[in-house]
């Protein structure tokens, strides 16, 4: 039996039709088996409906000269900012297939695993394009394709060595129903009562003061109604999810507040605004989730899940669920299948979840970082903090894990991501001044400390070409459309499209059909860079050449991606070594056995930077020497128009140890702004 024929006889409606379907696939061969270590991967996460539409053919190239001629116009009279803005909140026709065709694109970069954004259905008639509302369980979203084409994407990339890791929401669903107050009619159906703490809820029969509470399930409309009708954009599916114990009908509480953990807690039971809060601790609905879940590992192939809102779960439940999937994709000969919960919420709420990996660490494989170490390397990067800061967290991570390398598999690092749970809700590259030379690659640079430090590298989509917004000079007009607000409005300056449609889809006040067949003309397409209607996948841009040709010496060596992990002191001005101040550079080894690897990045945008950088006296003695095996600088402009110092190839000798308490060190000759250096030494 093929994976394709578990798509015979269309969508189940039912658990028990999946539970069917899940007994004929633990009976298939054909499953491709996970990798033996995560941390040999590079992810790249992007939205479905914000990358590709499979149609860039018929529009041009942004390149990054008209990207410069942006910047330096005084006005854009031929765009609307409002309009440009408004049209970042809807569907802009990203599909599967569009994804499928750009799989060259990505692999050329160096991805070696896809996370995308969820795919699963959402609710028809509104704007929920990062599929983070679910409303059909066990279907694609018909506005990103079907079954058969997320099958076609995970075999195509298969056959490029490319993984592909699902987003799966267990936490909440979309808005499939509403409160209905006592004695008011379904339509009334509301959001975001007053939050009520456990074990109150609306509808308690027990507590007279909610008694006459019910929910109404939601039409295609969105109105409440009695009972849902047998199409597929009501209520919710599958059937089994449509009973008021399923969901905790709380309310609408505190996302951050009370204790961590405590199950029962504010934010593990309050709904998510509009989307409703799933009651995991009822009987039967984690079961349910999990077998829709099994459900798509059976008839894709994909290879992880990266799991959502975990700080909104009790640790438990995390378990439990993880377990009951690593138990099932075990069974298919996935025996390293990737589960990476999204850990938001600041260092005490990420730090508990970590020093209770043990705990998880059958289960969970690693945790997504969106904590504030993400601003510390936005700092680091472009030289505002010294390297130090960012190396601490490493210290401070893994306590309890007695080893430099053992937290690496446990870490999924992140620069930008589509939310900015901390920080400003604008992309690495938007603060960069304009005019900067480095404006347009100094996110490789930051990319660096993601590659070639403990842990497995994450891409956000559009980073390779330097994503950084509209001309600051613009900016203005887009304060009162929430530029950089800190709430959910500005989230979309996060999630630009790359592939720049001339207009996004039919508003989703149409129905389906025409949405899906239709586009509004009466709004730009949210294109890169305050652009419609031309795209960015450009191969030769200053941030992909770097990006990929780092990528690449990860790929050859191993100890870039397993080895022990030291930061290094460098000596800049007279005699002592230390660890540099902000804007010097910053540089740290991986060993493997008899195997060094020292990475030195400049992260200074202004200025060349370089020193005497220690390496490992243990390993080396004066007269051995290092081979430059990457410069970031000479990728971008190749090997024959390069000029500066440490070609790929070169050797610096190491030095020093001419008494008891000199190290061993090399000479870095000064670095350009933003530029790294690998060199390499094997005994």
């Amino acid at each position: 039996m093929s994976l394709r024929n578990l798509l015979d006889g269309g969508r189940p409606e039912t658990l028990a039709a999946v539970r069917t379907l899940l007994g004929h696939a633990v009976t298939e061969r054909g499953y491709t088996p996970s990798p033996v270590d995560w941390r040999d991967e590079v992810l790249y996460f992007l939205l479905p409906d914000r990358f590709s539409d499979g149609r860039e053919s018929s529009r041009p190239l942004l390149t990054r000269e008209r990207i410069r001629s942006l910047r330096q116009a005084s006005s854009r009279p031929e765009i609307n900012w409002r309009d440009w803005a408004s049209s970042g909140r809807a569907w802009q026709g990203g599909t599967l297939a569009g994804i499928r065709g750009r799989l060259d694109y990505l692999d050329g970069l160096g991805v070696t695993a896809l996370w995308i954004g969820p795919v699963f259905k959402q609710r028809a008639r509104l704007d929920t394009f990062h599929g983070y509302g679910i409303q059909d369980f066990l279907d694609i979203d018909p506005r990103f394709g079907t079954r058969e084409d997320l099958l076609d994407l995970v075999e195509a990339a298969h056959q490029r060595g490319i993984r592909i890791v699902l987003d799966v929401i267990l936490n909440h669903t979309g808005d499939n129903w509403g409160y209905v107050p006592p004695g008011e009619p379904a339509e009334s159906a509301r959001n975001e009562p007053a939050f009520l703490g456990w074990p109150n809820f609306y509808g308690n029969p027990h507590n007279a003061h909610v008694a006459g509470w019910r929910l109404a399930w939601r039409n295609e409309l969105q109105a409440g109604v009695a009972a849902p009708g047998p199409g597929i954009h009501e209520g919710v599916w599958p059937l089994d999810l449509r009973r008021g114990e399923r969901y905790t009908r709380a309310g609408l509480g505190s996302l951050g507040g009370d204790d961590i953990e405590n199950p029962h807690a504010e934010h593990k039971r309050t709904d998510f605004f509009a989307l409703k809060d799933l009651a995991l601790d009822a009987a039967g609905t984690l079961g349910a989730l999990v077998d829709c879940y099994k459900y798509w590992i059976a008839i894709s192939d994909c290879d992880g899940f990266r799991i959502d809102t975990v700080k909104h779960m009790s640790l438990e439940e995390t378990r439990n669920f993880c377990g009951a999937i690593r138990e099932f994709t075990d069974r298919l000969g996935k025996r390293n299948f990737l589960l990476v919960g999204e850990i938001a919420g600041g260092h005490r709420i990420h730090d508990f979840v970590l020093d209770k990996l043990p705990f998880l660490r059958r289960n969970l494989t690693a945790a997504l970082d969106i904590r504030s170490a993400r601003l510390t390397l936005h700092a680091v990067a472009k030289g505002l903090q010294p390297g130090g800061d960012y190396f601490r967290q490493f210290e401070e991570s893994s306590a309890g894990f007695e080893s430099h390398r053992a937290f690496g598999d446990r870490h999924v690092s992140i620069l930008d991501d589509h939310d900015h749970v901390f920080g400003s809700k604008v992309r690495f590259s938007a603060e960069i001044p304009d005019n900067s030379g480095v404006k347009d690659h100094q996110i490789a640079a930051a990319t660096a400390f993601q590659l070639f430090t403990l842990g497995i590298p994450c891409l956000y989509y559009g980073s390779e070409q330097a994503f950084a917004g509209p001309a600051q000079n613009q900016l203005p007009f887009l304060q009162a459309e929430g530029w950089n607000d800190g709430g959910n409005h500005g989230d979309r300056f996060l999630r630009e499209t790359m592939f720049g449609p001339e207009h996004p889809r039919a508003h989703s006040a149409r129905d389906l059909e025409t949405q899906i067949r239709d586009l509004d003309p009466t709004l730009p397409g949210f294109g890169p860079f305050g652009t419609s209607g031309t795209h960015s996948f450009d191969e030769s841009s200053p941030a992909y050449r770097r990006i990929a040709a780092l990528c690449t010496t990860r790929a050859r060596h191993s100890v870039l991606r397993i080895g022990r992990q030291y930061p290094r002191e460098v000596r800049v001005f007279g005699p002592d070594f230390r660890f540099p101040p902000a804007g010097e550079v910053v540089a740290w080894s991986r060993l493997l056995d008899t195997t060094e690897a020292l990475i030195v990045v400049n992260p200074n945008g202004e200025a060349p930077r370089g020193g005497d950088v220690v390496v490992s006296a243990e390993l080396w003695t004066p007269g051995d020497q290092f081979e430059v095996v990457a410069n970031s600088a000479e990728s971008a402009v190749g090997t024959a128009a390069y000029t500066g110092p440490h070609r790929v190839g070169s050797r610096v000798e190491v030095r020093g140890r001419q008494h008891a308490t000199e190290p061993a060190f090399v000479s870095v000759s000064p670095i350009a702004p933003a530029e790294v250096v690998v060199f390499m030494a094997a005994d």
